[in-house]
């Protein structure tokens, strides 16, 4: 692997760190005090489609997206330390590209899996930013760690399917501009092979039988910013049977190639929220005293501030490798050290944020830095796209059966 940065790269992160320096890092306190006056905390405010609108001027857009027809066409390995930069704001930074999840796992799902229409329909306008979507899949009724488990029907009706089921932490789903769900469920509940049980349906929020009952919190965070994380209730649920994306008993293959991606996305965004806990740490150290010593010359600190360097630097070279066995032998040749990234990548910047968090005293769990939320933030990703047990289990089952 060749660690340098091809001249597209560069240009690229240039062009990216000015206008995260120029425009998002200035507007991240405007955001908070602009929602504070919306009608509603789940409406977008006014610097988003600012933000939004300039960075389509500067060709930052769609980044995240490798198909050259529909997106920039860059390799894992080219977007990997852009999504890095994205991750020094990741509540308004990749919002901003038209890089958030979950419209990125949506659109990279349309455009692999979507036929014609559902491309027209729905692609075409999440490529714009004209529009949001939510990918329904956990469920509060089973472990949604084991997919297999999923418990919504999707009952084919003639020409339609009919959707029952209740899912919950769909993140997005409040958002009013989020306008369809894809949705994962049975639609052969007896079958004999469990991953060929599920599949997928796209539904349109305004359908009828289709309830956001209210927004799950995370740490006591709404997450406004993202959309929220929606309970939603489907009742006779009915929608065309074009809705369906690929194939009835696809939908576990289709989650599987549609977290792939973003688990590196994750990762790399992660990177970058513990390099500005780095930053914010050794400007409080450098700006503080404690018992007539600045916390600078603490030893402790000293240890935290290194510790989160090294821990930095390896994971970002942990998740570049990963990104490049992506691009070259493809993302099943890639399996383990995916797994690897997603088990190792969480955990440690939660300790980072955490280290954060302690210099900064009160005001580390307070509003007035970005700590607190970055915590949560991270904290949760030890769950999203499989929770690290379940990483553990299969990677640990690939070392083994290399000495059965």
């Amino acid at each position: 692997m060749d660690f340098a940065f091809d001249t597209r790269t560069e240009e690229l992160r240039g062009r990216l760190l000015a206008f995260m320096e120029e425009h998002v890092h200035p507007a991240e306190a405007i955001e908070q005090e602009q929602r504070s006056r919306l009608a509603s905390p789940w409406d977008t405010p006014p610097i988003v489609e600012e933000l939004k609108a300039e960075a389509r001027r500067q060709g930052l857009w769609n980044l995240f997206l490798p198909d050259a027809e529909y997106g920039a066409g860059l390799t894992n390995l080219q977007y990997a330390p852009l999504a890095e930069i994205t991750g020094r704001s990741p509540h308004l930074a990749p919002t901003a590209l038209n890089c958030a999840a979950p419209d990125t796992g949506n659109m990279e799902l349309l455009a692999q899996f979507g036929d014609e229409e559902q491309r027209k329909r729905w692609l075409e306008p999440l490529l714009a930013g004209e529009i949001r979507s939510a990918f329904a899949m956990t469920e509060p009724e089973v472990a949604s760690s084991d997919a297999t488990n999923i418990r919504t029907r999707i009952d084919r009706d003639g020409d339609d399917y009919v959707v029952n089921g209740r899912k919950w932490y769909i993140s997005g789903a409040m958002n009013p501009r989020c306008e369809v769900f894809v949705v994962m469920g049975r639609t052969d509940p007896g079958g004999e092979d469990v991953r060929r049980r599920q599949s997928m349906v796209l539904v349109p929020r305004d359908t009828p039988g289709v309830e956001v009952r209210r927004a799950m919190r995370v740490y006591g965070y709404e997450d406004h910013s993202h959309g929220g994380h929606a309970e939603i209730v489907f009742t006779d649920a009915r929608v065309p049977a074009s809705h369906l994306i690929g194939g009835e008993g696809e939908g576990f293959a289709i989650a599987q190639a549609r977290l792939g991606p973003g688990r590196i996305h994750h990762c790399m965004r992660l990177i970058g929220m513990a390099e500005r806990a780095i930053e914010l740490m050794c400007r409080r150290a450098v700006s503080r005293e404690a018992f007539g010593v600045p916390l600078a010359r603490q030893g402790v600190v000293h240890n935290w501030i290194a510790d989160a360097r090294v821990t930095v630097e390896q994971l970002r070279l942990l998740v570049l490798k990963t990104a490049w066995l992506m691009d070259t032998v493809g993302n099943r040749g890639a399996h383990t050290e995916i797994q690897a990234i997603k088990i190792a990548t969480p955990r440690a910047v939660v300790d980072i944020l955490d280290s954060a968090v302690q210099l900064h005293g009160a005001g580390g769990v307070s509003q007035d830095f970005p700590l607190a939320e970055l915590w949560a933030a991270a904290r949760t990703l030890r769950l999203a796209d499989g929770p690290d047990e379940v990483h553990q289990r299969s990677l640990a089952l690939r070392e083994l059966k290399r000495y059965r």
